[in-house]
């Protein structure tokens, strides 16, 4: 007998708080914008079996997803943060995800493949729930009691970092803070909860937010999140000229939170060009950056090199790091800057992950909007996705982007 269906996602708040911002600017602004994206698993070669073997279950998931519906208490939640409008969650109230806008096929090689195609309002809203039913269903495969309680053994070592960590700040100086970003790379829902909340009950100013809207509703926790590079990438293929396409997306993002969610992401076309977009107007509009992809060290200096030079003191903005981080390397950058700008850091696979096994690096990425290649250029090798590399290499030219070795 084959074991009773249990869903994976059980609400549509089950998911990061940047895909409601960036689903509210685009409904206001862009309610016709289309969009096309792509799953990628980065190290097929790594994984423990072929991702191919869940299809079945995948598409079984999917089923249930596009059954769910946002309840009143979820809505009501929803309508009490500030920057969300009340017409946008009248929206959410008739909200569902539509079926028939994602595919899931294998090939030959029996590599999954997921494409997702439609309203980017509807488009948008499927990344982290698909990529945290991947996760689970293929880790569920390999979880046993050994797995559980090296994980747990690795938990109690971060409570035991943090209760460090606190011991060594002095009175005054700038807060040591950390936010889970793990919905999307979890070793299921269940654990991320168990370790948000362990964490959070451990060191409450330390562990304060979440990505995740569910926990932040159900913890009593700080939602944490503005905007990933889905919403700039759009901008490459709506009415504005390619190389103004970073300045409009800031724009537009000003129009619509007037002063809220004020973290710029800046790896979009690679550190260098968003900074020589990123001009006094934006600088003062904007509480701060976040850090994405190449070196942390060498990117924050550079932003608070750039915030000199606008004659902007640096300890009034505040960096968000958010690639590939642990604990211990959140604590090294925070003492590095923190006696010249605020700091704070997401957290993602490392927390809700960390159980002695392999990852697997999936993504699922917007690749075209409105019919017309998008692509981001990383500062990190590796991270850059595009289906096109002629369109790769005219954005290159254009924004003055050097190609990785």
């Amino acid at each position: 007998m084959s074991a009773p269906f249990t869903p994976i996602i059980t609400s549509l708040l089950d998911n990061d708080l940047y895909k409601f911002t960036m689903l509210q600017a685009m409904l206001h602004q862009f309610p016709q914008t289309h969009g096309v994206y792509r799953f990628r698993c980065r190290n097929n070669a790594d994984t423990a079996y072929p991702l191919a073997t869940i299809k079945e279950a995948l598409e079984q998931q999917l089923d249930s997803l596009c059954e769910l519906r946002f309840l009143q208490d979820e809505l009501e939640y929803l309508r009490g943060l500030r920057f969300i409008r009340s017409d946008f969650v009248d929206y959410l109230e008739l909200f569902q995800l539509k079926r028939r806008f994602i595919t899931v096929s294998t090939d030959e090689k029996s590599r999954l493949h997921i494409d997702i195609e439609g309203p980017m309002i509807q488009a948008m809203f499927f990344e982290v729930f698909v990529l945290a039913i991947v996760n689970e269903l293929y880790f569920d495969a390999l979880s046993d009691t050994a797995v559980i309680e090296e994980g747990q053994r690795r938990l109690d070592a971060k409570v035991a970092l943090l209760h460090q960590y606190v011991t060594q700040q002095t009175a005054g100086e700038p807060p040591f803070i950390i936010a889970d970003f793990g919905t999307r790379r979890r070793f299921s829902k269940g654990w991320q909860a168990h370790v948000v909340e362990t964490l959070h009950k451990a060191e409450p100013k330390i562990v304060g937010g979440t990505s995740n809207v569910y926990l932040a509703k159900t913890l009593g926790m700080t939602p944490i999140g503005t905007m990933a590079h889905e919403f700039m990438q759009a901008f490459q293929a709506l009415d504005v000229r390619l190389r103004d396409s970073q300045k409009a997306a800031l724009e537009a993002w000003v129009h619509e939170y007037r002063g809220d969610l004020g973290i710029a992401l800046t790896d979009v076309v690679g550190m260098d060009a968003f900074l020589r977009d990123f001009d006094l107007y934006f600088a003062k509009l904007f509480d701060g950056l976040r850090h994405d992809s190449g070196d942390p060290y060498i990117w924050g200096d550079k932003a608070i090199a750039h915030y000199q030079k606008l004659k902007i003191d640096p300890k009034t903005k505040i960096l968000t790091f958010s690639d590939g981080l642990d604990i211990q390397k959140a604590w090294d950058l925070h003492q590095y800057f923190k006696d010249r700008i605020r700091t704070s850091f997401g957290i993602g696979t490392n927390l809700t992950n960390d159980m002695g096994l392999t990852q697997i690096n999936i993504v699922l990425k917007l690749v075209e909007c409105n019919g017309q290649p998008v692509a981001k250029i990383s500062d990190s090798p590796g991270k850059t996705m595009i289906n096109n590399d002629t369109y790769l290499a005219y954005l290159r030219q254009v924004f003055e982007v050097d190609e990785l070795d």
